[in-house]
């Protein structure tokens, strides 16, 4: 008996369950081949962009070279953010006011820029893993749910056949519900290793992102630590 035949006989729940199944797979397709996208160059291309931006000049001429390079928009932002904090320090010192968001020394300003960018692009690189974690872990239990529905309405309609129950009459209904949990594997199973994988790379790609940010802040902090005029000598008080 075919899929098609299965739901033509089942009841509302059958098919309810076998669409519910349906709608999980279908999004979970969705997120791998997108992440599978979005990740296609792993670790790797996170680490050609860093080495593109210490080969760079200057901050602009690092922001175009990383328009070439990093295409998941994973490390440009961490690079505008302390282009913009540079600006706002340029500005602070022309005696221009600023924000409550410029308050504060160079340092905590370039912190709070650089752990926005950072969670911006954490939270790109983690959106889709809740899905494929709850498709993963609810799916068999979906098709469970159609098994033990379809095996209590072939039993309860054995049960009204003359004759008693016999193993022919049991073995066809019962193994046509069984279905419903290989299909219900079937969703999970592509779920459960795209999720392993995915957070695999995500993880090494977070590690590359907070070794970045750092060395950028201890950049800024060393250069800022140059910028700032030496203290003069204390004059001898007078006797």
């Amino acid at each position: 008996m075919s899929a098609l035949d299965l739901l033509s006989k089942g009841d509302l729940v059958s098919r309810a369950v076998a669409a519910l199944l349906f709608a999980m797979s279908v999004a979970s397709w969705v997120v791998v081949f997108w992440k599978a996208w979005m990740l296609r160059g792993g670790t790797a291309s996170v680490m050609r962009s860093i080495a593109a931006f210490w080969q760079s000049a200057t901050l602009d001429d690092a922001e175009a070279r990383l328009q070439s390079f990093d295409r998941s928009f994973l490390v440009l932002p961490a690079v505008s953010a302390l282009r913009q904090v540079s600006q706002l320090a340029g500005d602070s010192t022309q005696g221009h006011r600023g924000t409550l968001g410029s308050a504060g020394d160079l340092s905590s300003r370039l912190t709070r820029a650089l752990r926005d960018a950072l969670h911006g692009a954490l939270r790109r690189l983690q959106s889709g893993q809740i899905l494929l974690a709850t498709v993963g872990a609810t799916a068999p239990f979906v098709g469970l749910l159609g098994t033990v529905w379809g095996i209590y309405h072939a039993l309860a309609g054995i049960a009204t056949e003359a004759g008693g129950f016999t193993i022919d009459k049991v073995a066809g209904p019962v193994g046509e519900a069984l279905v419903m949990t290989a299909f219900g594997l079937a969703v999970a199973i592509p779920a459960v290793l795209a999720y392993n994988v995915f957070g695999r790379v995500v993880g090494r790609i977070e590690a590359e992102l907070e070794g970045f940010a750092h060395d950028l802040l201890q950049m800024a902090a060393e250069a800022s630590a140059k910028a700032e005029p030496p203290l003069r000598p204390a004059r001898p008080m007078p006797v």
